[in-house]
């Protein structure tokens, strides 16, 4: 059988074949499935929305590269950045990521600030 399934806004065909064994259960470090036939279901994540909520304005948008917390928001709008300076502070798997400039340019908006949980592909900064 053949099910669509929605996860984080994407969607996916997903393929289950139907079996007479028995249920069979899988268990991981983290997680416990249980291996049956399903029906079609649409999978919800829950997001919380960036802290500012305003459009973005036109310009190269800088996007989250993973889910995480913002620990600190290094520009302001109107700053000039090089290619490589830190923009932002994403906290992901208790690690520390530097969310860097991909290019030379000024900041155009900021659409976090500190405190803020993102998603992956969520616009943080859009540069000019």
């Amino acid at each position: 059988m053949k099910y669509m399934v929605t996860l984080n806004g994407k969607n996916y065909e997903v393929e289950v074949e139907e079996s007479n064994a028995e249920i069979l259960n899988v268990t991981t470090a983290t997680t416990t499935a249980v291996a049956a036939p399903v029906a079609a279901a649409t999978i919800t994540p829950v997001t919380a929305a960036p802290a500012v909520a305003t459009a973005p304005v036109a310009g190269i948008e800088v996007l989250s590269p993973m889910p995480g917390s913002i620990l600190a928001v290094n520009v302001t709008v109107n700053q000039a950045v090089k290619a490589g300076d830190a923009l932002v502070v994403l906290e992901a798997m208790k690690m520390e990521n530097d969310i860097v400039a991909p290019q030379d340019g000024t900041v155009l908006q900021v659409l976090i600030e500190k405190g803020s949980t993102v998603n992956t592909d969520d616009i943080l900064v859009v540069l000019g």
